[in-house]
């Protein structure tokens, strides 16, 4: 990954928010496109900006399909997502994407909806 591959991902505010809420564990993209409130097909061109350039990672599982941040990641990449978290602290946007990601996670944990119990991981379904 490039410098400014990585800057490049970090310029859009729907990428920021998605990248901040897979900080907390990776998520189905139905979950994101439901916290975020944005309309699917927006949602999904970006997180394949985010993959194709490496910020982001999926996994298919059937009808579902996973993201979540790479384990290995580019030290600028990291950097910046050192930075997002300390933006979400004060920015009402990025705060209450993280409370509606934990809403989400707590209905699914009690109503075990979403993706199905083989690929449940931290964070999500």
């Amino acid at each position: 990954m490039e410098y400014i591959e990585i800057y490049k991902c970090l310029c859009e505010r729907t990428r920021l928010r998605i990248l901040n809420l897979l900080r907390e564990g990776p998520l189905c993209v139905c979950h994101l496109h439901e916290i975020l409130g944005e309309a699917q097909p927006n949602v999904s061109r970006q997180l394949g900006y985010l993959r194709a350039h490496g910020a982001v990672e999926s996994q298919r599982h059937n009808n579902w399909i996973m993201y979540r941040l790479p384990d290995r990641r580019h030290p600028i990449l990291e950097e910046n997502l050192k930075c997002l978290q300390d933006v979400a602290r004060e920015d009402g946007v990025f705060r209450r994407d993280l409370e509606r990601r934990a809403s989400v996670v707590r209905r699914i944990a009690r109503t075990r909806e979403g993706c199905p119990d083989a690929v449940r991981v931290r964070g999500c379904c």
